[in-house]
């Protein structure tokens, strides 16, 4: 088929106003927030998708991705577009992006059964603001909050701020709709639980659109009750003092929602008003007010046995409540890129108790050291956000002024910088990345990651995607 014949194809198949092939929109959804600076500037490099359908419905998903499984196209598969890592990038010249945002409608809300079930384009905002009506709410609110659909949030293995509680997407899946490329469409049930051999929801979870496309989910819900919320905020003096705090409130059984430690590097950003060169430690207990009360009191008597210097809760509380990002602080990002010519990334990596701390200072030590242009960097630190019983996640933060043209900044700068951090953690045998996926630039290690488990991980991609249509050099390198 010749590519000047696939667009009315498409449109025969989803309907005349739903393709896309304006050469604006095409440029724009060739990247992701991996490219921002670029972007910012207005430069799109390629390659650019032919057209971008947006599906109404499962039918209209199935019937895509047959017509692209045929004719060997490449589709990469999107809902809120809030991806840092290229996995939304279009890669292979002559892609289809398919983009589930308009399938949008909240289908069921059982209070009783305590779960929701969602179209993949609802955003997760919209379904917490229906459920906060009725009393009860996800549990989920990732910084992109704002901005996220539900699609995207299984396909990447999102988490929230909110984690330590309450768990991951993967915790809080308990159903779901997909399509794999040939057009088939699967179901899970949600059930409690279930012993019916592997849990097959994880060929979903985190698939990143390489092996399927998200179509539906139900999730579970809990009780809101945000008039029980403690929080709590100390000054220490070091981040491993941190970390050691985290591992003792976690390991001990307590489960406040939020559990965090900021080195005195990002502390110095996120609380400039009171931080005063030194780490923060940040907690938030909620729930039944005697399991809030309690585990607050548990909290403060932990803490209090490392020296550390209280804060006004009241300082924490405003501070959660300006967290998360919506459109406003994207642009007002985008602007400062443009006038300013620096901007911040991150990447996160986690591994067990014994090794986070390791992995922090050698990747400090390694940028400060081996990287060409360290005098660039204005903010070099991280935190520690998502704990569990047998260790943590370390968000890498890396702030930089850019001296280059728009085009080198990704060779010159966060490439380098986020090959540093992936190698570090992988030599000392934690994971490459926490939750934001893989995506095209954490691919070439993505062996590496798995050991000898890798194939396992490809011969999903051989079974479930024989053709390799699907998101071309996300989680799988090209040619692997």
């Amino acid at each position: 088929m010749q590519e000047n014949e696939i667009p009315d194809r498409l449109r025969a198949i989803a309907g005349a106003g739903q393709v896309d092939t304006e050469e604006h929109l095409l440029r724009e959804a060739s990247v992701d927030r991996f490219k921002k600076y670029p972007a910012a500037h207005g430069i799109y490099d390629g390659p650019f998708p032919l057209a971008i359908v947006r599906a109404r419905d499962t039918a209209t998903v199935a019937a895509v991705l047959a017509f692209a499984d045929e004719h060997r196209i490449n589709v990469v598969p999107r809902t809120g577009r809030t991806g840092t890592e290229g996995g939304l990038e279009t890669s292979v010249p002559g892609s289809i992006v398919l983009d589930g945002s308009e399938m949008d409608a909240v289908l069921d809300i059982d209070p009783v059964n305590m779960q929701a079930t969602v179209q993949c384009g609802v955003p997760l905002r919209v379904l917490e603001e229906r459920l906060r009506e009725q009393g009860l709410t996800t549990g989920h609110s990732p910084q992109s909050k704002p901005l996220a659909q539900y699609g995207g949030l299984v396909a990447t293995r999102s988490i929230g701020q909110f984690s330590t509680l309450y768990g991951g997407i993967e915790d809080m899946v308990a159903g779901l709709e997909a399509v794999f490329p040939d057009g088939t469409v699967s179901r899970i049930k949600s059930v409690p639980r279930r012993a019916a051999g592997p849990d097959i929801r994880s060929i979903v979870l985190g698939n990143e659109g390489a092996l399927c496309f998200v179509t539906e989910v139900t999730v579970k819900v809990f009780p809101y009750q945000p008039e029980n919320s403690r929080f709590h905020g100390y000054l220490l003096e070091d981040v491993h003092t941190g970390i050691a705090i985290l591992r003792e409130v976690v390991t001990a059984g307590f489960r406040p929602s939020v559990a965090r430690v900021y080195s005195e590097q990002d502390a110095a950003q996120h609380f400039a008003h009171f931080a005063r060169g030194k780490c923060v430690a940040v907690f938030v207990a909620e729930g039944p007010k005697a399991i809030a009360e309690a585990t607050s009191v548990e909290i403060d008597r932990i803490v209090s046995g490392h020296s550390p210097e209280k804060v006004d809760p009241a300082l924490i509380e405003e501070w959660f409540g300006n967290l998360n990002w919506g459109p406003d602080k994207i642009e007002a990002e985008r602007e400062a890129m443009r006038t300013e010519h620096a901007l911040g990334y991150t990447t996160e990596v986690s591994a067990d108790w014994s090794t986070i701390g390791r992995i922090y200072d050698r990747v400090l030590e390694r940028i400060r050291t081996e990287f060409p242009h360290a005098d660039d960097i204005t903010l070099l630190g991280g935190h520690s956000s998502h704990s569990y019983q047998n260790g943590t996640n370390m968000y890498f933060v890396y702030d930089y002024r850019i001296d280059c043209d728009p085009r080198a900044e990704l060779e010159k700068y966060h490439k380098p910088i986020n090959a540093i951090i992936v190698e570090e953690t992988l030599a000392l045998g934690g994971s490459m990345v926490h939750h934001h996926g893989i995506g095209k630039y954490r691919a070439e290690w993505t062996e590496r990651e798995h050991g000898s488990a890798y194939p396992m991980l490809s011969r999903l991609k051989q079974a479930f995607d024989p053709n390799g249509i699907m998101n071309a050099g996300t989680i799988f390198p090209v040619g692997r």
